[in-house]
């Protein structure tokens, strides 16, 4: 690896002084995915709580908190195997900040706003040497300004949300020519991503994945359906014996179970080699939590590869457990329903039915189905809580009346949201080994 060249150099004492406290941000993490829909990186993004839209922290203080806090949390905590993009500004570039950051795991930004200069290029040129990866962020025209660092960039992200597709194929065109990797931007429906699909891009940043497709006469898979039959006898709490019963008849979940209660994160001493220890280790909370992860996961999962809506699912169920039990820190079976919330708000997508549809094959409390239909009521509050965050364009107004009606500290966000993305990260080894 070629030697880095330096700029500025980064003081982190006088840092200390520059970063804005942690504790007044949110943390947008938007999902980059591949033609295949597996899950490649992350776009991390700092918000403050209560500025207007579009009002990104991206001076050298932004940057420097993202990479800053990144780098001291581990980069497998925030972004588990996925690779990490950053927005940076010239200020940033050209201090010693960016090698906090292994270039193996990151690719750099460059905004439109960016003066090129001739020290910013042999800089750029200097770390592409030491390994690091560039993109050319928010492109929507192919012109001048770009042709300085067209060497020197490998992806290319493109706003589609203000292009018309004759002009997204006439820059795809010139930019394949050009052999560079197309990242399409802000694609939120699944139309818009077959559309980019079509005309050639390879990477895809946004949450279509995560809207309903609604499949009339969709059947559910027998796995998915013994899934949900196994869920509605825990939550009727039945016997375990019956439990045991219903999950022998799944070949696929029989040995899933035995496999995960084996795993050393369970810390058992023996092995056990039966559904019916199986069941005593994990205790019914567990059990249900891992037949929501189950759902997702399913029989043909790929274990390379890591399901956003799997990790998306994870997360979200986590993220409400965990700030239910912060609101509501007596009640541990609040926290409990709290995870199932979260981790059931995909449902509708992973099954191509309507929520509706679902809930008639399980018995859930109303409060729950309130939350899962209508976004009402303190689960429901949550949810949306966890919705808001992904979404940073819009986040920063809505989450303040939202804190303000659960009573949550706007400075817990980024820990709830730290804690839950490390938690789901670190789930998918146990139940891949599964």
């Amino acid at each position: 690896m070629a030697e880095l060249r330096t700029g500025m150099i980064f003081d982190p004492i006088q840092q200390v002084s520059l970063v804005p406290q942690v504790k007044e941000f949110f943390l947008a993490r938007q999902p980059i995915l591949d033609r295949n829909q597996n899950l490649v990186g992350y776009e991390l993004l700092f918000r403050r709580v209560g500025t207007r839209p579009g009002n990104a922290v991206e001076d050298l203080r932004g940057a420097a908190s993202i990479i800053a806090h990144t780098s001291e949390l581990g980069m497998k905590s925030v972004m588990g195997n996925a690779a990490g993009f950053f927005n940076v500004d010239y200020a940033t570039l050209m201090s010693d900040i960016v090698s906090f950051l292994p270039c193996e795991k990151v690719v750099f930004e460059i905004p439109q706003t960016i003066k090129i200069t001739a020290e910013l290029i042999r800089r750029i040129s200097d770390m592409v040497g030491a390994g690091y990866k560039f993109a050319l962020d928010d492109v929507i025209i192919f012109s001048d300004y770009i042709r300085p660092l067209l060497p020197l960039i490998e992806f290319v992200k493109v706003d589609t949300s203000v292009m018309t597709r004759a002009d997204l194929s006439t820059l795809t065109s010139q930019f394949k020519e050009a052999n560079k990797l197309l990242v399409a931007e802000k694609v939120e429906t699944i139309e818009q991503f077959r559309n980019c699909a079509e005309l050639g891009f390879d990477y895809f940043q946004g949450y279509y994945f995560a809207k309903p497709v609604i499949l009339s006469g969709k059947k559910l898979t027998s796995s998915q359906a013994a899934i949900l039959q196994l869920m509605a006898l825990v939550v009727r709490d039945a016997e375990n014996a019956v439990i045991e019963h219903r999950i022998k008849k799944e070949a696929s979940l029989f040995l899933s179970l035995l496999r995960l209660v084996n795993t050393p994160a369970m810390g058992v001493a023996k092995n056990i080699n039966s559904i019916s220890e199986a069941l005593l280790v994990l205790g019914r909370r567990q059990l249900r939590q891992w037949l929501q992860i189950q759902l997702y996961m399913g029989p043909d999962t790929d274990p390379a590869s890591a399901s956003p809506l799997l990790l998306l699912a994870t997360t979200r169920g986590k993220f409400l457990e965990l700030a239910a039990r912060k609101l509501k820190p007596a009640n541990k079976s609040i926290a409990d329903t709290a995870f199932t919330v979260g981790t059931m708000s995909l449902l509708d997508t992973l099954f191509s039915q309507p929520m509706t549809t679902i809930l008639e094959q399980i018995i859930l409390g109303k409060e729950v189905r309130e939350a899962l239909l209508h976004r009402t009521g303190f689960y429901g509050d949550l949810l949306k809580l966890s919705e808001y965050v992904e979404k940073p364009g819009e986040a920063s107004q809505l989450l303040p009346p939202l804190l303000l009606e659960l009573n949550l500290p706007s400075e817990s966000l980024y820990a709830l949201q730290l804690e839950a993305f490390e938690w789901s990260n670190s789930l998918l080894p146990s139940y891949r080994e599964a």
